[in-house]
């Protein structure tokens, strides 16, 4: 069965941070019981803002470099994501609506290889 990535973008901006308060909580925890009461499930996570990175280079010599921060500049970042197994992407789309009511950012789909 086809794998959907359902991502979360936050803006990285420092001065306005996105707020998880108790009610999105109580909000993504629903959407997370309803996802794996209906099976759909694969993985989900949150991830640290772009600061907390820690990216590693290789030079033409072979040499590898680790850096603090993230490797792409951009005005948003990905802040958390599902995988979930659905049968077609009108799926995905359904359960990405109710991401995005649980979250209020952005929320992409985009289907596994």
């Amino acid at each position: 069965m086809p794998q959907y990535w359902i991502a979360i973008h936050h803006p990285d901006d420092e001065q306005k941070p996105v707020v998880v308060d108790a009610s999105m909580r109580r909000e993504i925890d629903a959407l997370n019981d309803e996802m794996h009461a209906a099976g759909v499930r694969v993985f989900a996570g949150g991830l640290h803002p772009p600061r907390d990175a820690v990216t590693l280079t290789t030079s033409a010599k072979g040499q590898v470099t680790s850096t603090s921060g993230s490797h792409t500049k951009a005005p948003e970042y990905v802040g958390g994501f599902w995988v979930l197994e659905l049968e077609n992407v009108e799926q995905a789309l359904v359960w990405a609506r109710k991401a995005l009511a649980a979250c209020k950012v952005p929320v992409e789909v985009r289907p596994f290889y």
